[in-house]
C-alpha cells in the first residue's frame, strides 16, 4: 500500500497500538500527526519513526479539546487529512453495581463523544478531498461484553452503531471506514483502566501480558487497510467468544457467567 506523504492522525499515539501505528505508518512514508495527552512521550514515539522531521506532535485531550482548532492546526502544517485513527480509549474494570454514574459518563466522554467529536471535525476536510480513511480501534467487546467491562463494552458497540452510519453515508465521497477489534493485545491498558469509583485500576490482566505485541498489531491493520476491509478481528484464540457468540448465544451466555475476568 503506497502512503508516501499520505497526512495519517493518530489519537492515542503515546504508547501501544497508537505508538505502534505511528511506526508502522511512518516506516511505509506517511507523514504522521501524534496526538495524547502526553507531550514528552509523544515526542519519544516521534523520535523512534523514521524521518523525524516529517511528523507532527499535537497534544489533544478527548475529553475536552478543541476539535476544531486541532484540525485547523494539522491543516496549517499540511494542508490535508488522508486518514484518521481514532485509537484514543480508556477502558474500565470495576462491577455495574460498584461504578459510579460519573465514572460511566467519563468513559463515554473520552470513548464515544471524543472520538465522534474529532471525527465530526475532521469530515468536512475528507469531504472536500472526495477521499479519506477513517480507522477505528473499537474491541472484541465491540462485538461481545463480558463482565467488568459494562461502558467500555456499552462505548464500543455505540462507536460501531455511528461508523456503520458514516460509512454508508459518505461512501460517494471517497470515504472509507475501517473498524478494527483487537482482543489482548500486549499493552498498559489495563493499567489505566477506571476502577469503580474512578481510579486507576494498576493491575496487568495476565491475558493482556501475554498478548499479542502491539507491533504485530499494527501490521494487522494495516494489512486490513491495503484489502479495503470494512471490519478486522485482530485477536488469538480469545476472536472464539465472537464466534461462539454470533452462532451459540445462549451458549456463550452460559459461559460468559462463569469466566474468571480480570
Amino acid at each position: 500500500m503506497n502512503l508516501d506523504k499520505h497526512v495519517v492522525w493518530i489519537t492515542g499515539a503515546s504508547s501501544g497500538i497508537g505508538a505502534a501505528l505511528a511506526e508502522t505508518f511512518a516506516a511505509r512514508g506517511a507523514r504522521v500527526v501524534l496526538s495524547a495527552r502526553r507531550q514528552d512521550e509523544l515526542e519519544r514515539v516521534r523520535a523512534r519513526c523514521a524521518r523525524t522531521d516529517e511528523h507532527f506532535v499535537l497534544p489533544l485531550d478527548m475529553a475536552g479539546s478543541d476539535f476544531a482548532q486541532a484540525t485547523a492546526d494539522v491543516l496549517g502544517r499540511y494542508g490535508r487529512i488522508d486518514v484518521l485513527v481514532n485509537n484514543a480509549g480508556i477502558s474500565q474494570r470495576s462491577r455495574i453495581a460498584d461504578t459510579t454514574l460519573d465514572v460511566d459518563r467519563r468513559i463515554m466522554e473520552v470513548n464515544y463523544f471524543g472520538v465522534v467529536g474529532l471525527t465530526k471535525a475532521v469530515l468536512p476536510v475528507m469531504q472536500r478531498q472526495k477521499a479519506g480513511q477513517v480507522i477505528v480501534i473499537s474491541s472484541l467487546v465491540g462485538l461481545v461484553s463480558t463482565p467488568l467491562r459494562s461502558t467500555y463494552a456499552a462505548s464500543k458497540h455505540a462507536l460501531h452503531g455511528f461508523f456503520e452510519a458514516l460509512r454508508a453515508e459518505e461512501y460517494d465521497n471517497g470515504i472509507r471506514v475501517l473498524m478494527v477489534c483487537p482482543g489482548a493485545i500486549a499493552t498498559d491498558v489495563s493499567l489505566h483502566a477506571l476502577a469503580g469509583d474512578g481510579r486507576e485500576h494498576g493491575v496487568m490482566d495476565p491475558l493482556q501480558a501475554a498478548g499479542m505485541p502491539p507491533a504485530e498489531c499494527a501490521q494487522q491493520i494495516l494489512h486490513a487497510l491495503g484489502q479495503g476491509r470494512a471490519e478486522v478481528i485482530v485477536a488469538g484464540r480469545e476472536r472464539l467468544a465472537v464466534t461462539l457468540f454470533r452462532h451459540a448465544p445462549a451458549l456463550y451466555r452460559r459461559l460468559v457467567r462463569r469466566m474468571k475476568v480480570t
